[in-house]
């Protein structure tokens, strides 16, 4: 793996779907695989630019005079059993609710709302779950995030569509219980809105 800083120079203010989109720059020839980079925005001030930690698989290019790569380095993950690891994570804690009159999607599958979760137990509990198969937490805070809004466009939405993401900041300590699989959750990233700048598990030793 490779931890990137970057830094993309704008002069309006920019959803967070298009600083992802302009991060897909930095790996030409990529544009139809799928997206093999995490990242989280550190820094972003209006009409000034955004400061971004990017995590991908492989080296990103140099970038140009609006996204610039200001370093990169690889990431050697290696983790123990029973080890204890600082970690940091924007994550987007949510519960699905199905549609209650099992309306259905194009591809015939029953439409589902993704909510929120406001409370910071339910916030707690929600993370706990996404680690259980790894790593116990120690200590643990949490933190509001702003809101994120952002407007898309894809295959199904050809129009385009808005949204808006209600991220958390988690912070703490974990102990590693089974390393593979935590090294996996730190490579695939935790939890959905991945392409908004969730998900992107940082560890580090204590």
């Amino acid at each position: 793996m490779h931890l990137s800083k970057v830094f993309i120079d704008f002069r309006k203010p920019k959803n967070i779907y298009q600083i992802h989109q302009d991060l897909w720059t930095l790996f030409p020839g990529q544009e139809d695989k799928a997206r093999s980079f995490l990242f989280r925005v550190e820094q972003q001030q209006a009409g000034a630019g955004a400061s971004i930690l990017m995590q991908s698989e492989i080296a990103p290019s140099a970038g140009n005079e609006q996204i610039k790569l200001l370093g990169t380095r690889e990431y050697p993950l290696t983790v123990l059993k029973g080890q204890r690891l600082r970690f940091l994570l924007i994550a987007n804690p949510v519960k699905t609710i199905k549609d209650q009159r099992e309306r259905k999607n194009k591809k015939g599958v029953i439409k589902s709302n993704r909510v929120p979760l406001i409370k910071e137990e339910d916030q707690q509990n929600w993370l706990e779950r996404k680690l259980q198969s790894s790593a116990q937490i120690d200590s643990l805070m949490i933190r509001p995030c702003h809101p994120m809004y952002f407007y898309k466009k894809d295959q199904e939405n050809p129009k385009g569509y808005g949204g808006k993401i209600v991220p958390v900041t988690f912070e703490g300590i974990l102990i590693v219980q089974e390393p593979d699989t935590l090294t996996q959750q730190v490579k695939q990233g935790i939890g959905p809105a991945k392409a908004f700048g969730c998900g992107l598990l940082s560890v580090a030793r204590i």
